[in-house]
């Protein structure tokens, strides 16, 4: 057997085993340090993605087609119950169509059969009734209107003709009325262009392709030019307008549709980006000096006007932070705030004042102050690693109260001057139709496609806001006559 040598390690002093254990202690701490450091970062990750997979369109700015058809978000309205059943009420007093003075068609119900004694009633004499009824009904028909011309030869040996109307340029043509059906169904019904040209065949009798329908639609924004300019110059002179955004797909690329608009006033504009570029590009707010209600979004707050923000957003927000942080009351708080805040503007308007007390106005103010001074303590800044100057992304409840604290007058406008709404409804109202033409179309194929329904749709939608007729003035529209809407 081979002989067992001595061991030559000698054992260790106590100062070297004592420095050994620091250093593997130091060892160990910096990796319980690494490992804390990424459990934190998978929880904010974690946190973040749990965040993002609850947003529905009641707690963010997703619209409800987003929202998953087997898992619907509850309701959540803001309003109170009024305690009385949905419809019509007791009492409530009826609305019944009138009888037309001058019908179109009138038809003498004539006696018919026999009397019980055996006498034909069919030649009695008789005298009409009191009684009338009526039966409304629609009957669409093309009318086609032929123009012939004459030629004759005066005394003296000289030959004339006569001319055509004016618009009357070709051999055959489509009138005014078509097109104007033709523009309202596309641009304000928001048809496609197929199933318009075979909604006019089965009416109508009138053959249209979608490339004429596409024309048709571009030639009335020609014509509407010059009245779109002018609302949008008015509207700059307005002392409120609301400002919005949306994405609008425009062949394979993704350009910005843009809205300025009043309760009576609408200009779209389309442009290939979304910010500070495009307001200055499309050339209106780089003028406006009113008061601009909008959704908080940066671009906007480089404008030189006074800015309002929409607080219907700041509700959803504040209820995503109810839902991340269950046991926290300061959102609750400031959403009740709000909407009392709301109710108390709505009935100064109502009552005719001007302004609100100033004790009202401190009182809701400080109020505010305390919520969010509260919210800031649940929700502090993150701060970055030592050392680095890295910027540390932030919890959307962080986000949230920071911007709301910055921008208390912007969010609170409503509260100083009655003239602000408390939301941003106006604008995002005038961006639903457009949507639903895209939703329903796909995409516009050109730009000049695109250009021509924002034109279209910003006179249609100004009508409209005016109650007026927008058929008949399509009609007018192409007889050369647009009537042009009220700007004050």
């Amino acid at each position: 057997m081979p002989e067992l040598l001595p061991t030559t390690d000698s054992p260790e002093t106590p100062d070297a085993e004592l420095s050994r254990l620091r250093a593997e202690n130091a060892a160990l701490c910096a990796t319980v340090a690494e490992q804390a450091g990424r459990i934190a970062q998978i929880q904010q990750r974690v946190e973040e993605l749990e965040a993002r997979l609850a947003k529905n369109s009641r707690n963010s700015s997703k619209p409800p087609s987003t929202d998953p058809p087997f898992k619907k978000p509850p309701p959540r309205s803001q309003r109170q119950s009024s305690g009385r059943k949905p419809g019509g009420q007791k009492d409530h007093p009826g609305v019944t169509r009138e009888l037309v003075d001058h019908p179109e068609q009138t038809v003498v119900v004539p006696l018919t059969g026999a009397c019980s004694c055996g006498r034909d009633l069919a030649g009695l004499d008789v005298e009409a009734l009191p009684e009338r009824r009526q039966v409304i009904d629609l009957v669409i028909r093309r009318e086609v209107t032929e123009y012939r011309t004459v030629a004759g030869v005066c005394a003296c040996g000289q030959g004339h003709r006569s001319a055509f109307p004016a618009g009357v340029a070709a051999p055959v043509q489509y009138g005014p009325g078509v097109s104007a059906f033709a523009v309202y169904l596309t641009h304000y019904q928001l048809l496609p262009y197929q199933r318009t040209a075979q909604l006019l065949t089965a009416l109508a009798g009138i053959a249209l392709s979608p490339g004429t329908l596409v024309a048709m639609g571009r030639e009335a924004a020609a014509r509407l030019a010059a009245p779109v300019a002018q609302i949008g110059q008015a509207l700059v002179a307005q002392v409120v307008a609301h400002a919005d955004e949306t994405g609008m797909r425009v062949g394979t690329a993704l350009q910005w549709l843009h809205v300025l608009c009043t309760a009576t006033l609408t200009f779209y504009a389309v442009h290939a980006k979304r910010g500070r570029e495009a307001l200055l590009a499309i050339g209106l707010l780089a003028n406006f000096r009113g008061i601009l209600v909008h959704d908080h979004w940066a671009a906007y707050l480089g404008l030189d006007c006074l800015h309002a923000f929409c607080n219907a957003h700041h509700l959803r927000e504040l209820i995503a932070v109810t839902e991340t942080y269950p046991g926290l009351a300061w959102p609750q708080r400031l959403i009740d705030l709000l909407l009392e805040a709301n109710q108390v503007t709505q009935a100064a308007r109502d009552a005719g004042l001007r302004a609100l007390s100033p004790a009202t106005i401190a009182e809701l103010f400080r109020r505010y102050d305390a919520i969010l001074a509260e919210g800031a303590r649940y929700h502090p800044r993150r701060p970055g690693p030592p050392g680095s100057r890295r910027r540390v992304k932030q919890t959307p409840a962080h986000n949230l109260v920071t911007r709301l604290q910055d921008h208390r007058d912007e969010v609170m406008r409503f509260v100083t001057d009655l003239r602000v709404p408390f939301d941003n409804n106006v604008g995002e109202r005038d961006m639903r139709m457009p949507k639903l033409k895209q939703k329903v179309s796909g995409c516009f194929r050109s730009e000049a496609g695109a250009h021509a329904f924002a034109t279209v749709r910003s006179y249609l939608s100004t009508l409209h806001k005016q109650s007026a007729d927008v058929y008949q003035a399509l009609v007018l529209t192409f007889q050369g006559q647009p009537p042009m809407p009220r700007l004050a």
